[in-house]
């Protein structure tokens, strides 16, 4: 069998999810799995150099994973620019994790190295902006892409099983809550739990900027493409406390409420916060009534109430609630095993550089969620609906 390398250079892998989901759960687990087998001819094998600011964390973070993954610490390096070039070997993947201010010029870098271009959402702030950097990646002939990894989470997946089979017959409204309360680092013994530029504008940070990309894919793959919005955000906390124990000023929505008007005429609406706090069955949950069956999908398990299965309630508040409306949705089964969401797609995005293997999830599907975000923040700062048109 041949073990066919593919290099990949991991910029900014020291952050929360490049670390844990794309170094450690991605493609640490690739390689621990014995790379990605195509055939009974072929395996894939990534081999990592990780690239950043901070060389004492890239030292940690290499021989952590590396030992853990094959018995030896990973490549690093501080010079992205020498990575790009070849000077500690060849890669031909770059991908970014690092702050959404700096990644147009790391992608600038990559298009210039001529690699395949992988990076996290959202590419940019600007619709402008991320429809620029998708044209210069597309115009330069690479193959490039954008994290989408809530396609592969098991509740999205149900949902779209149920969906294809018919399940939910004519979709009338889809309702999703997503969020939890974020510690401000401000009270004793009660450190925040995400970094604070989140909630600095300035600094790329707002609850729209960053859950809008992901509702707009999550909408045009699972549901339908979106016509229009309606959007309204707000800074629910006004202070909170740096890394560095510094308290600062909060200039970012930390709160998001949109309704989303697909071209089927689908009403999708989206609730997200920092500010609340959890009375549902997971962090995220997505409630999707047909006329003839609806579901709620949490992260991995989703219930279903089919409609022979439906009560009739009787509105009557002078006696106690007769019907457990809880009790009735049934569970569906986990007929498969369902693998870490970010893993699937780096395998999906490993087998379109080498192998050609299609692929949809793109740069410019990428700015189709900075679009909505922008979108979204008009809408708001005009309080009126605002159509979504095709990007060029």
């Amino acid at each position: 069998m041949e073990i066919k390398r593919i290099g990949i250079i991991m910029n900014g892998v020291t952050g929360r999810m490049g670390t844990n989901q794309h170094l450690a759960r991605s493609i640490t687990a690739i390689i621990k799995q014995g790379g990605i087998r195509v055939n009974n001819d072929l395996t894939i094998m990534p081999d990592p150099i990780l690239t950043g600011r901070r060389d004492y964390a890239l030292k940690e973070l290499a021989e952590k994973y590396g030992n853990e993954a094959r018995g030896e610490a990973f490549k690093y390096t501080t010079d992205v620019q020498g990575a790009l070039d070849g000077k500690y070997g060849e890669y031909e993947i770059f991908f970014d994790a690092s702050g959404t201010l700096q990644r147009a010029g790391f992608i600038e870098q990559a298009v210039k190295a001529g690699k395949a271009i992988y990076c996290e959402k959202p590419t940019a702030v600007e619709t402008k902006e991320a429809v620029r950097l998708a044209k210069l990646v597309d115009d330069a002939g690479l193959k490039n892409g954008v994290v989408q990894d809530k396609l592969w989470l098991p509740g999205f997946r149900k949902i779209k099983m149920l969906k294809e089979q018919g399940f939910f017959g004519k979709i009338l409204s889809v309702k999703g809550d997503f969020g939890y309360w974020v510690f401000t680092g401000m009270d004793y013994d009660q450190p925040a739990q995400r970094p604070s530029w989140n909630y600095r504008s300035e600094d790329g940070g707002g609850m729209m900027i960053d859950m809008f990309c992901h509702w707009r894919y999550v909408i045009d793959n699972v549901f339908g493409p979106v016509k229009s919005l309606v959007a309204y955000g707000a800074t629910d906390l006004d202070e909170r406390r740096a890394e560095d124990g510094t308290p600062f000023k909060c200039t970012a929505d930390d709160s998001a409420y949109a309704m989303f008007l697909l071209e089927d005429g689908t009403m999708v609406q989206f609730n997200s916060s920092w500010c609340t706090r959890v009375r549902r069955d997971d962090l995220l949950t997505v409630h999707v009534d047909g006329i003839k069956g609806s579901a709620v999908a949490g992260l991995r398990e989703v219930k279903t109430q089919a409609a022979a299965n439906t009560p009739k309630p009787v509105w009557n508040p002078d006696i106690p609630q007769p019907i457990d409306f809880l009790g009735g949705w049934e569970d569906v089964p986990n007929n498969i095993e369902y693998d870490n969401a970010f893993k699937i797609q780096w395998e999906m995005f490993i087998k379109h550089v080498v192998l050609d293997e299609e692929w949809n999830y793109s740069l410019m599907e990428g700015a189709k969620g900075v679009q909505l975000a922008e979108l979204g923040m008009e809408s708001w700062k005009e309080r009126k609906w605002v159509d979504v048109p095709e990007l060029g």
